[in-house]
């Protein structure tokens, strides 16, 4: 294994065990505003006791994701240094943002709420952890951007003296569609798990027969939350596909082992064999799903590997980046970024 395996490995690591606390902290923060405001509303102690529970859970997952996190960001400069001087300059405008603004809103007023019981007003008090929520909403929009750039370079220029990728469009790299629905997709998914964690943790309570009046409620919140973001991930996600499909077709060719292009192609489910495709055993397969999923029609034509391949070789040569680049750069082209 060479250095460039072990560093894929590292930030692949790195990467997931960051994201395991990302879902569970933008859904969970907003639990426990809600709680807390049915509480100053009510004035009911049991809402109180919930919003001081899962508000622990919270701080804890927050504090996780914030120490994986920065780990993560070292990785960009410290792994892909050579990406990180290309792109930086575009790449790091959307992370910029995130750490300036998003991040410390969330931490600021995260502070403020911890020591502000008993300190602050209740209404004051209470806008501090809406505060923190809706810090936690721009704090995933930007670094969003930044990844739906990567999957789709958008408002950036090349500067023809450094060599360098320049931001001419900030609008462009913050409000494209990929960045968009992959925002939705993510806080649906970011809800749907916490959700399903706050009804399972109020279920335990429920079986152990321990404080059963303050827990019920957090099961009903629970679970209405999860099957509403439920629905909403599978909207979201069906047309991530589809827009995905547009931009990278390659990606989705890859992803599902389709090496020659097919009308209704099928959705693989499980398959057993090497990535060439060739020895494969096939043993669960959905007919025309990858093709309702990539164009909407059960008889849709999907593009495969070979196809698309061929496509690139004979635009672009085999390896030659550049002129697929300056292309991109000059916004003749909106398609394909990953290329072999």
């Amino acid at each position: 294994m060479d250095v460039l395996d072990l560093s894929r490995w590292q930030f692949g690591i790195t990467t997931v065990y960051h994201f395991f606390f990302v879902p569970i902290t933008l859904g969970l923060v907003w639990f426990v505003a809600a709680f807390q405001t049915i509480w100053y509303v009510t004035g009911k102690e049991k809402y109180l006791k919930l919003t001081k529970f899962f508000g622990k859970l919270f701080l804890i997952n927050f504090a996780m994701g914030v120490v994986t996190g920065i780990v993560q960001e070292f990785q960009f400069g410290m792994n892909w240094a050579d990406y990180s001087r290309f792109v930086g300059d575009v790449f790091g405008a959307p992370l910029a943002m995130e750490g300036l603004l998003a991040f410390f809103m969330e931490s600021v007023f995260l502070g403020l709420w911890i020591f502000g019981w008993d300190r602050l007003p209740k209404k004051i008090h209470l806008m501090t952890i809406w505060a923190a929520a809706l810090g936690t909403l721009l704090s995933s929009y930007f670094i969003l951007a930044a990844n739906s750039w990567m999957q789709h370079p958008v408002g950036f220029e090349i500067n023809p003296d450094t060599g360098r990728a320049v931001l001419n469009d900030i609008g462009a790299v913050l409000f494209q569609n990929t960045a968009v629905l992959a925002f939705f997709h993510t806080m649906s998914a970011s809800f749907m798990v916490a959700g399903t964690g706050v009804a399972v943790v109020g279920a335990w309570f429920l079986i152990k027969n321990r404080q059963t009046d303050i827990f019920r409620p957090a099961i009903k919140a629970g679970a209405v939350v999860t099957l509403i973001a439920a629905a909403a991930v599978s909207l979201t996600g069906d047309m991530t596909s589809k827009v995905m499909v547009e931009q990278q077709p390659m990606k989705m060719a890859a992803a599902e082992a389709l090496y020659e292009t097919a009308q209704s192609a099928p959705f693989l489910v499980l398959t057993i064999g090497d990535v060439s495709g060739e020895n494969a055993t096939l043993i669960l397969e959905v007919p025309g799903l990858l093709s309702f999923l990539s164009t909407g029609s059960f008889d849709g034509t999907v593009e495969g590997i070979n196809d698309l391949q061929a496509q690139y070789e004979e635009t672009y040569g085999l390896g030659n980046y550049v002129p697929y680049i300056l292309e991109l750069a000059h916004g003749s082209i909106m398609q394909e970024q990953d290329m072999v």
